[in-house]
């Protein structure tokens, strides 16, 4: 397929976060009721973290935000120039003018809402023995407004694409543009992928997540949010492989596509359930001491994994495209990568 058949192929919606990164202690996890490899909302109790962190640990800024790198990470696989897009809710300031000009420099197109009131969100990541927790203060990102999506400019972003990915936070957001979205993709049998995200997610907004469910081609996630997710819905089991098969038999909205679940268990196997099948994929190992944070690390798996989709490549090749991004992410701080990728 010529480079011009990928403009615009895969477009993003979420939430942009300025990730502020450190490597932190267990004291400080403990005083802010922190617990590892969990993701959440900051709460009142949480807002004094961000200025101790960066006044008491050795701190790194890095333009994030779950769906933001996993579509930086599918245009650094992909190394076609535009061939992604992105849209979000910023604050007018510098954080906000660092995050474009560090997806704009990735190769992604970025349309941006810019919110007048509320600055740039933030996401605190503390690292402890290269696990990573997240807490995410939303501020602007919590503004996007469907009507900027209505926008001619920024429809003709979704007309364009083929394919779609959001994560599961955007649903606190604006489930309004995800049902416009999720709707045209059905409507146009277009691709449309989701992710579950996290497990309060899973806990609290699960009516959003039930309504959009049924469009969703592909369902992503890790084991923790897959066992939350069938906590929930009352299906009595722990096992990721039936919990997968389960999420890929629930309702469709249209036949076009059947449901594939992915979900990922950190080192152990990544559980692909298909057509009432379960197929497991060994992931790269890694020695402890090249471990240095795994922020990003299910972010550039989706990333990896949906550079290959758009390319209409096999499950089996997605998987191991979703397999490297990640394991190269894992080697750095935060969700960053070298200038090109080393897979064939």
């Amino acid at each position: 397929m010529a480079s011009s058949n990928y403009d615009g192929i895969l477009l993003g919606m979420g939430n942009p976060l300025l990730d502020i990164s450190a490597v932190v202690d267990e004291d400080f996890l403990t005083k802010y009721d922190v617990k590892l490899n969990n993701a959440i909302l900051a709460e009142e109790k949480h807002l004094p973290m961000y200025d101790e962190m960066s006044s008491k640990f050795n701190v790194e800024y890095i333009a994030g935000g779950a769906t933001q790198n996993s579509i930086k990470v599918a245009q650094w696989m992909l190394q076609i120039p535009g061939a992604t897009s992105y849209m979000g809710s910023i604050g007018k300031d510098k954080y906000g003018e660092a995050m474009k000009k560090d997806a704009t420099a990735a190769g992604v197109n970025v349309h941006y809402y810019e919110d007048e009131s509320a600055p740039t969100g933030t996401c605190g990541v503390c690292v402890v023995g290269g696990e990573r927790s997240l807490i995410a203060n939303l501020s602007a990102a919590n503004c996007y407004k469907v009507d900027h999506l209505k926008k001619p400019e920024n429809w003709a972003l979704v007309e364009k694409a083929k394919f779609y990915y959001i994560a599961g936070f955007f649903l606190t957001v604006s489930p309004e543009s995800i049902q416009l979205v999720s709707e045209h993709a059905a409507d146009n049998n277009k691709v449309f992928t989701m992710n579950l995200s996290a497990p309060f997610i899973c806990e609290f907004f699960k009516d959003a997540q039930e309504k959009f469910l049924p469009y969703m081609d592909f369902v992503f996630g890790n084991e923790t949010e897959a066992r939350t997710f069938s906590k929930v819905h009352g299906w009595e089991t722990e096992d990721v492989e039936q919990i997968a098969i389960k999420i890929s038999q629930l309702p469709k909205a249209t036949g076009t596509y059947k449901r594939t679940t992915v979900i990922t268990q950190g080192a152990d196997p990544v559980v692909v359930a298909e057509d009432g099948k379960v197929t497991k994929y060994p992931v790269i190992r890694l020695s402890k001491e090249k471990l240095v944070d795994t922020n990003g690390a299910g972010d550039a798996f989706v990333g990896g994994f949906m550079s290959q989709l758009v390319k209409e490549k096999s499950i089996e090749e997605c998987v191991k495209a979703g397999c490297y991004a990640s394991n190269v992410v894992i080697q750095r701080s935060g969700c960053t990568y070298p200038e090109k990728p080393d897979f064939n």
